[in-house]
């Protein structure tokens, strides 16, 4: 019986290649056979349905009505086995195979917590992480090179990613607790232009965000040197007393520093996982998002979208 389901299967794909190129000797090649086998197997579709699904003369292949009938049926059968398939292939990875994430610099407050529980529970499961700008993890999700991207919410236009809300977080100064300015709740652009600062580098998003206000409000920081890293840069405000500014997250297992958010409307954060859309999310990519939204940094704040 089981024999008998995998030929049926053969066939409908034989019949959907041949309905979609209308022409056999090109439908065998997608195949991988040769004509007389591929027209056969047409024939044995043909003969167990009991009716005709192609008109053939020497120059040209069309679908009859029942042919066209069958069409989007079969479609849907192949598309439901291969969906099987994928889902039980899926069920293995979690014993073996690989996973790609991209995350960006000012995401890394979250990594080791997820990183240390994934390990444990997924030994077999070898784990990819490429940490780059926003732009190349985009780029590099959009090459399916990457199964997703942990970022904040990107501010460009992307119609093939969909963004998937896991925290909310703002643009803050980040000091010393013995800094003059670990004293403010609140803290305006303006007040910052009197003291040296350290900042991320362009192109990473905290830099986006803070370029854009102090572009709106016409404000010039002191700024003493950049850096492309938020541990090293941290390392900075600690040894020199100058100031950063990130997300306030990235303070989250500091506690010799403090996270004052900026008085600007425009300083909202949004911590994302970034997908391509329409494509299968894998038992792995799921189960590793579930473990990240544990971590003490997102759990109560958590959205739905994955049950």
């Amino acid at each position: 019986m089981a024999t008998a389901n995998c030929m049926e299967l053969r066939y409908l794909k034989s019949f959907v290649v041949a309905a979609k190129l209308l022409n056999f000797s090109e439908a065998a090649r997608e195949m991988c056979v040769t004509q007389s086998t591929f027209s056969q197997t047409i024939k044995q579709l043909e003969e167990e349905l009991g009716t005709v699904l192609f008109y053939r003369t020497s120059h040209k292949v069309s679908l009859t009505k029942a042919g066209e009938e069958l069409l989007p049926f079969a479609v849907t059968a192949i598309d439901s086995a291969d969906n099987c398939l994928r889902r039980m292939n899926d069920m293995q990875a979690l014993k073996c195979g690989t996973l790609n994430i991209g995350v960006t610099h000012s995401f890394n407050m979250v990594m080791h917590e997820t990183l240390k529980d994934f390990m444990k529970l997924y030994p077999d499961i070898f784990l990819n992480i490429v940490y780059k700008p926003m732009t190349e993890l985009v780029n590099r999700l959009l090459n399916h090179e990457l199964d997703f991207v942990l970022s904040f919410r990107p501010q460009g236009n992307y119609p093939l990613i969909e963004s998937h809300l896991l925290f909310d977080d703002v643009l803050s100064v980040i000091v010393r607790r013995d800094s003059p300015l670990a004293a403010y709740d609140k803290i305006s652009l303006s007040v910052l232009t009197d003291y040296p600062a350290v900042l991320p580098a362009k192109g990473l998003q905290a830099r986006n965000t803070l370029d854009d206000i102090l572009s709106e409000t016409g404000t010039e920081l002191n700024v003493r040197a950049e850096m492309d890293e938020v541990t090293p840069l941290l390392r900075l405000v600690r040894s020199t007393g100058m100031y950063t500014i990130l997300s306030s997250s990235a303070t989250e297992d500091a506690d010799d520093l403090v996270a004052i958010p900026i008085n600007h409307e425009g300083c909202r954060m949004e911590g994302c996982v970034q997908m391509l859309k329409g494509i299968y999310k894998n038992s792995a990519s799921k189960e590793f998002i579930r473990i990240l939204c544990e971590t003490s940094l997102v759990k109560k704040r958590i959205t739905y979208w994955l049950k």
